[in-house]
């Protein structure tokens, strides 16, 4: 398990945007490079979905959704993922959970709301 912790939640108008930080604080490095991180986020009344991930390699896969408005990157050596968010959009609005996976192994974070609204 990995402690995760996120930040970078917020209200934002559409058409913001907003970056989202998650960190490992207690994770050494090499561990960390060993996970492919993701963000998801849950609506209310929804499933929760993968919203983007990026492997150790900084290989990425995005949702249709928010592919070409939302930027997944992460830096090894601060053992940190980031999700950079533009042009938001009210659809956008739920809670904001990272997530560390190896080898099928889940961990999540506590996870950050973001709200999208005029």
């Amino acid at each position: 398990q990995v402690l995760l912790v996120e930040s970078g939640g917020g209200l934002v108008q559409p058409g913001g945007s907003l970056r989202l930080t998650c960190r490992a604080p207690r994770t050494i490095t090499s561990v960390f490079n060993g996970h492919t991180m993701g963000w998801y986020r849950q609506a209310a009344g929804k499933q929760r979905e993968l919203v983007a991930s990026i492997t150790g390699g900084r290989i990425t896969k995005y949702a249709d959704s928010v592919n070409g408005r939302f930027t997944i990157s992460r830096d090894n050596s601060q053992k940190k993922v980031y999700l950079q968010m533009n042009s938001l959009r009210p659809e956008d609005t739920a809670i904001y959970y990272c997530n560390a996976n190896q080898d099928g192994v889940d961990s999540w974070g506590q996870g950050t709301q973001v709200t999208v609204s005029s």
